[in-house]
């Protein structure tokens, strides 16, 4: 039982002006501990402030501030100091293939070898590949 995440709020009052991403410090900072990655991921109650938190991924050996990419569609959005707006939920590390590489306090980045996840979805009429680089980029072949 229990919660699947830990909690994570604003360390400071923080006002959405426009429907840009804005990073929301928490005053929290890494590392996570030994061989411990987590999810960042919006509190079921964020969305229906009309806050909208981008999912990202604390490496293990993150050593800075841990910041929360916030959108709103409709501006202005306030969020007052201690609000609990997003979560982590950790998880073991996988074990990694070549060097090691150290993050340090940088964030937003990608560590490693760009890597390809392939998912396919088998359909009667044809076949629907679907495919996401690290990059970001969404393709779909049809």
């Amino acid at each position: 039982g229990g919660s699947a995440g830990l909690d994570l709020a604003t360390s400071r009052d923080e006002t959405l002006n426009d429907t840009q991403v804005m990073l929301i410090p928490t005053g929290v900072f890494g590392p996570l501990g030994k061989k411990r990655q987590a999810l960042l991921l919006g509190c079921s109650s964020t969305t229906r402030m009309g806050l909208f938190v981008l999912p990202g991924v604390i490496d293990a050996d993150c050593t800075g501030e841990i910041q929360i990419m916030a959108w709103t569609p409709v501006p202005p959005c306030y969020i007052p100091e201690g609000q609990p707006i997003a979560q982590l939920v950790p998880f073991l590390s996988p074990p990694m293939q070549g060097p090691e590489q150290k993050r340090g306090s940088q964030s937003f980045g990608s560590t490693g070898k760009p890597q390809i996840f392939w998912t396919q979805q088998i359909v009667q009429q044809k076949p629907l590949l679907t495919w996401l680089v690290d990059t970001g980029a969404v393709s779909i072949v049809r």
